[in-house]
This record gives structure tokens, sequence and C-alpha cells, in this order.
């Protein structure tokens, strides 16, 4: 089966700008609802697709999580390019931790953060997302049970050795929230991961702003 892989979206509204950040090992699709949702009400809304993503398991690996913070970076340039001189940043999981550390760095409107991780993850952990990514890729592709196994067990000795900088990623941004001014809406599931959850406080203590729900 040809798999048509996801892009970057814009969707065009007023002269307020929101930038839309998924998740590791998602996609755009994942924030797009709450694009078009966004839009109806006035806002302009854009979310870039990181490199490696939305694709082939095997080109995953081989970029990093600087490759995506750079894509994330450079969706907020895109918006300042249009333009638009009021920016807000919401993201989900990995792209929580970019609108956070993007709220630190830039100037924007406000953030929301959406189940973001606000402390170390397991690196087998985050190796076994882009199993599952793969496994559900490859079924989607319309390939065959011993198919995917094979190519599961070869994916599996392939390391990712750039999954350590992802935790870099998320204690750097974790060490900046006191950097955060930005009107700050925090969202977490109280059924996820303890992980999650305690995130969810630990972002909310240490933000500087006065205004955070």
């Amino acid at each position: 089966m040809k798999i048509v892989a996801p892009k970057p979206f814009t969707y065009r509204g007023g002269n307020r700008a929101v930038l839309l950040l998924h998740g590791f090992t998602g996609n755009t699709g994942d924030v797009r609802k709450l694009g078009r949702y966004l839009q109806k009400r006035g806002y302009t809304c854009h979310a870039p697709l990181y490199e490696g993503h939305g694709i082939k398991p095997e080109w995953l690996i081989e970029t990093s999580p600087e490759d995506w913070w750079q894509d994330a970076v450079a969706g907020y340039q895109f918006l300042q390019d249009e333009g638009f001189r009021e920016i807000a940043v919401a993201g989900v999981s990995l792209g929580g931790v970019f609108a956070l550390k993007i709220g630190a760095e830039f100037p924007v409107k406000g953030i929301i953060s959406m189940s973001t991780p606000a402390q170390e993850k397991n690196t087998d952990d985050l190796y076994d997302r882009v199993v599952r990514y793969a496994r559900d890729f490859k079924q989607f592709e319309g390939k065959d049970k011993d198919q995917i196994d094979q190519e599961l067990l070869e994916l599996e000795q392939t390391p990712m050795h750039s999954l350590e900088n992802l935790k870099d990623i998320i204690l750097d941004t974790r060490d900046k929230l006191s950097s955060i001014i930005a009107p700050t809406f925090i969202l977490q599931g109280l059924l996820d991961d303890p992980l999650y959850v305690e995130s969810a406080q630990i972002i909310h203590e240490n933000i500087d702003t006065e205004e955070k729900h």
C-alpha cells in the first residue's frame, strides 16, 4: 500500500497565530482538529512536521531530537516571517516540551502544555515507542505478520543513540521553566503514567508567570 506522508499545515484565520506542535512518533494529524477549531475562532494556525515523523520508521531513527527542535523553531520563525506578532504555542507530549522551551527562549503570548514530561524518561521506554510506531506503520502498509516481525527484529538491532539527547532536552527545558513569563495553561490526564501527572505539577510550580492554570 502506498502511504501518503502527513505534511505541515497552515490554516489561515485572524491576525493572531498559534503554533501547534505534535509529539514524539506522532505527526501533524494529531493537532489537526485543534487547528481547525482555533481557525474557526479567528486564529491562524501553523503545525510543522518534525523530520523523520509520519514516514518509515527506518528513516525516523536516522534523525535526532535536535532536528525536531529546529523544526519547531522554524515553525515559530515561519509565523514571524508571515508578519504575526502575537504568537501562542501549544504542544502535546514532546510538542509540549518544545512549547515550553520556545516560551522560555522566544516572545510568546501564551503557552498550552498538554501531557508534557518534565522528568527524565528511560531510554528503553522511548525506544519502545519507536518499535510500537514501527509495528503500527507496517501494519498500515498491509504487511503480513511474518514480514513485520522480521523487519522489527532488524530495526531493534539498530540503536537510536540520539534518544539520550531527547532526555537532555526534557531536563534542559525543566531548568528553564523559571524563564517563562507568558500565561500558561497546563493540561494533564490524571489516568496517564504517574511521570506525566507529576510533571504537570513540576511545570506549574516552576514557571514564573502568575497567570497559570
